[in-house]
């Protein structure tokens, strides 16, 4: 029996998904210097946003700098570094493309966390499954491409663009569709609105009573746990889906609501409803069936100024491209361009020259080391050269010490010294000039 040969085609997929993953835009959300409990907060509301792609577990040390995250992010193969700070005006946050620029710093004029929209909102309530994908990105009111647009609003819509990865309709599956990042310009204050939604789905045309049926128990009570609703305290399900709002419970004789008002409390109209292309995520969500899509908004939510766009990183910046408040003339903007030219070039001088120095240290390092093995005698030459050298050395010869001598002297009049006492040494004077 001929031996089956083995195709490693698995390989060809691991290689093409880590190709992949290597395009996915990845980011570091810190907060720079010293903040509040809510900015903190905020931050990791960020990450939340940003998930899979961010470090969400990013521990941010006291002594750490700024230098020491832009130093470490390219060996990790981050693309983007979102930095939040406190200011003496407000709170700012900084949006950093690594490894070379440009950087964009905003100005935050109003923000609300996580928390405080689950706490105004009924309906939005995350499960924790949504973040397993990316979020996707919306672009409103931004003006188009023209000659009268601002040069900086086509920049700005390119940097949020390039902190989330790209669509591809071909290869994304319906269900990874969970989540959606709005950013929408306001032409009026000048501002950059930041909201973040998630998608749910709902049945079409029927009404609160019969989705609340269809979809079961949102939550567990006390006494029911599964998905099931209870409708043990209704006398017959009638008077739970036909009963109008705002009447009593099972124990009053109201008559029951009318087709009409069904109708119109159904979830939207047919501009609302959507043929599903393909198996969503929940219950009775097929291929095909009519669905009515809803956006709940869970938060955080900003309101961004941007203040300033400069070329280069945080400690390299180049030219200020844009400023909200500091307009210059033609000349000045020339001229601080020649400026930041000639510290580039004296910086990349400096590095050539740095570069240089350890070359040549290490060319002349090894010639040193043999230079150093030549100068050291051989042990040949140490036999004949050695009597040369030593005029009147005998081998054999004992080597005393002058304390030997004193010892032999003193062993000779040791007898003439017995008899006489000798006196106490005197102990040597010091004389201080006055």
């Amino acid at each position: 029996m001929a031996r089956r040969r083995k195709n490693r085609t698995h390989l060809k997929g691991a290689v093409a998904t880590s190709e992949a993953q290597d395009s996915v835009p990845k980011s570091f959300i810190i907060k720079h210097g010293q903040v509040g409990s809510s900015l903190a907060q905020l931050v990791r509301d960020l990450r939340k946003v940003m998930e899979p792609n961010t470090a969400t577990r990013l521990k941010e040390r006291s002594r750490n700098k700024l230098k020491d995250f832009l130093t470490m992010a390219p060996a990790l193969k981050v693309s983007h570094l979102v930095a939040v700070t406190l200011t003496d005006v407000a709170p700012s946050l900084r949006i950093i493309r690594l490894p070379t620029g440009p950087t964009l710093s905003f100005r935050i004029e109003r923000y609300s966390l996580m928390k405080d929209m689950l706490k105004t909102s009924r309906s939005a309530r995350s499960r924790g499954m949504e973040y397993l994908t990316a979020p996707l990105l919306v672009l409103a009111s931004f003006p188009p491409p023209s000659p009268t647009t601002p040069p900086h609003l086509p920049l700005l819509m390119k940097a949020f663009q390039s902190m989330f990865p790209p669509l591809s309709p071909n290869a994304m599956s319906l269900s990874g569709a969970r989540r959606i990042v709005l950013i929408a310009y306001n032409a009026e204050r000048g501002t950059v609105d930041f909201r973040h939604y998630v998608i749910t789905v709902k049945p079409y045309g029927v009404s609160k009573r019969v989705r609340r049926v269809l979809e079961g128990a949102k939550k567990s009570t006390s006494t029911s746990t599964t998905g099931v609703l209870d409708l043990g305290n209704e006398k017959d399900v009638a008077d739970f889906l036909l009963r109008k709002r705002g009447e009593p419970g099972p124990d009053s004789e109201a008559g029951y609501e009318s087709a009409a008002s069904s109708a119109s409390s159904a979830a939207g109209d047919d501009a609302d409803a959507i043929s599903l292309a393909d198996d969503y995520v929940g219950r009775n969500n097929k291929k095909g069936q009519k669905k009515a899509v809803k956006l709940d908004e869970v938060g955080p939510r900003m309101e961004l100024r941007l203040i300033k766009i400069t070329e280069g990183v945080p400690g390299k910046d180049g030219t200020v491209m844009y400023h909200e408040f500091v307009k210059k003339s033609k000349a000045e903007a020339a001229a601080l361009k020649a400026s930041h030219v000639a510290k580039e070039k004296l910086r990349k001088q400096r590095r050539e020259e740095q570069e240089e120095n350890v070359r040549r240290k290490k060319e002349a390092k090894p010639a040193l080391s043999a230079k150093d093995t030549d100068g050291l005698p051989d042990a040949s030459d140490d036999d004949g050269e050695g009597e040369e050298e030593d005029d009147g050395w005998d081998e054999e010869e004992e080597i005393t010490d002058g304390e030997d001598d004193n010892d032999e002297l003193g062993s000779e009049s040791e007898g003439e010294e017995s008899d006489i006492e000798q006196p106490p040494p005197k102990k040597a004077k010091m004389r201080v000039k006055r």
